[in-house]
């Protein structure tokens, strides 16, 4: 009798256990919203680079970042992990006047502009596509369509 009693709670308790919500997916499926781009959301800003990040600092996202200083305050615009790397780099200095374009998010409790483009003078320089996965310096060099096959020249 000890032993049905003991199987039934078990069975019971796996049967509770399996009406819950799986925590992880929930999270996972947080955290993915987190870094949905939607180019429609997209804002364009004005602004003075403060300092260039080529790696986080902590709290912050993975990447090299662009701290800017806005007529309507401090900016945080990241630009991926390739963002200042390889053929293309955006070339940003400190006191430099840029245009950035992208969709403001709220990651980690702090504002991040995940940034699409950089305008640095006449310079536009590709971080993100229409999707917002950064480009790498090879996805860049293809997208401004100066690539060469073998034997080719430009």
């Amino acid at each position: 009798m000890q032993r049905l009693s003991a199987g039934l709670c078990v069975l019971v308790l796996v049967f509770l256990i399996s009406l819950s919500p799986p925590v992880q997916a929930e999270t996972q499926k947080n955290l993915a919203g987190t870094f949905r781009y939607d180019v429609s959301k997209e804002i364009t800003l004005n602004g003075t680079v403060a300092s260039v990040l080529t790696k986080p600092t902590a709290g912050m996202i993975m990447g090299s970042h662009l701290m800017l200083t806005t007529l309507s305050g401090p900016v945080d615009a990241s630009l991926g992990r390739f963002g200042l790397q390889g053929k293309g780099a955006a070339s940003a200095a400190r006191g430099q006047q840029v245009e950035v374009t992208g969709v403001m998010k709220t990651i980690h409790d702090r504002q991040v502009l995940l940034t699409r483009t950089v305008r640095i003078g006449s310079q536009v320089y590709l971080i993100r596509n229409q999707h917002g996965v950064p480009l790498s310096p090879q996805a860049r060099e293809r997208a401004s369509g100066k690539t060469t096959r073998k034997g080719e020249s430009l």
